[in-house]
């Protein structure tokens, strides 16, 4: 018995579109925390190039995320105990991005 293999773009079922997974990029604004190498990590206003690096615009540098639970906690902005320094413009290679909510 063989099967058959169909290949869908979409599908709606009870009014609920379903796509592939990959075909969905998510969406993240310009305003976000940039893990970089070396331990480096800045929030700024990011520029996406074609290369994978990303110029920040108005850049910190996060010397000292002051946080109990990780970098998530900053996605509304520093804490009470976040130090961050101006850095101006930077362009880097991103590890991982974290959307900004507000606050920076």
């Amino acid at each position: 018995m063989s099967k058959e293999q169909i290949e869908v773009d979409e599908v709606t079922i009870k009014g609920v579109r379903y796509v592939p997974a990959d075909s969905v990029k998510p969406e993240i604004g310009e305003k976000r925390i940039i893990v970089a190498d070396r331990g480096w990590v800045f929030v700024g206003t990011c520029e996406d190039h074609p290369d994978g690096s990303v110029t920040l615009r108005g850049a910190k540098n996060i010397r000292r995320w002051g946080t109990t639970a990780g970098l998530g906690q900053l996605v509304n902005g520093p804490l009470s105990n976040t130090v961050a320094d101006n850095y101006g413009t930077v362009r880097v290679t991103p590890i991982a991005q974290i959307a900004i909510l507000g606050g920076w």
